[in-house]
């Protein structure tokens, strides 16, 4: 098989499996965040101080992937931008909004919401792993991905290519979206992981609390964990019994 024909077959069977790539990093990251922890002389000996403003500002870093994913999902049409793991979905091809300045916008959310969790660990090996593998693992997909599009929609696909940078923002050509926000589809789509952010962070929080008695539990992100959830468990019951938050072409 050409190398061409190899990377797409791998970014193809990588793009149905996307969803374990998040279960290894958390159970790979408690490991070292344990380790990092019981071991004197790392950089979370100097962090521990000040654990919760560094908490802070990982946060930060994830909300800053999250806003980017919420900012591309309310604003794409139906068909596009999806959860689906079977295969390639694409309705129509999007150019404008977050698509005039980034190609995978939604791939671009992933790593920076992953990254905050990452920043956790206070441990740089690990975070340069995790910045190492989530390169290989999606510049995989992404090549499948376009791959598609090329097919698909042709000389289109290859003019938007040529402008728009695969992944570093390129925000001097930004075009608004032809589509107004939509808060109801980013609902059905983003509750999850809204939060399952918060919830990681808040276990991420325990086990610092737990191995280092000088540090306290985060009674804020504690806060924000339970009114997420319960926003995640009403959103799903009102997705599941109800129309409300459907909304036709998106």
């Amino acid at each position: 098989m050409a190398l061409q024909e190899e990377l797409e077959s791998q970014g193809n069977w990588l793009f149905r499996r996307r969803s374990l790539l998040p279960l290894a990093v958390l159970l790979a990251g408690i490991l070292v965040l344990l380790f990092t922890v019981r071991t004197v002389g790392t950089v979370f000996s100097t962090v521990l101080p000040y654990w919760q403003v560094y908490e802070c500002l990982c946060l930060a870093v994830s909300l800053a992937g999250t806003w980017i994913r919420i900012y591309t999902v309310g604003h794409t049409p139906v068909g596009t931008s999806g959860r689906n793991t079977a295969g390639q979905v694409a309705d129509s091809l999007n150019t404008t909004g977050i698509y005039s300045v980034v190609r995978h916008p939604l791939y671009l959310g992933n790593f920076l919401m992953w990254l905050g969790i990452a920043l956790l660990t206070c441990n740089i090996g690990f975070v340069t792993a995790f910045i190492l593998g989530y390169w290989i693992y999606y510049e995989r997909i992404m090549y499948a991905e376009e791959q598609f599009l090329r097919r698909k929609f042709g000389d289109t696909y290859l003019h938007w290519a040529e402008q728009t940078p695969a992944f570093l923002s390129r925000f001097n050509r930004f075009k608004p979206s032809g589509l107004p926000f939509s808060w109801k589809k980013v609902a059905k789509k983003e509750k999850n992981g809204v939060f399952a952010l918060f919830l990681l962070f808040s276990l991420f929080d325990f086990i610092v609390a737990w191995q280092a008695p000088s540090v306290s539990v985060n009674f804020g992100l504690l806060v924000m964990t339970v009114a997420s959830g319960i926003g995640y468990v009403v959103l799903k019951y009102i997705k599941k019994h109800t129309k409300l938050l459907d909304e036709q072409g998106r």
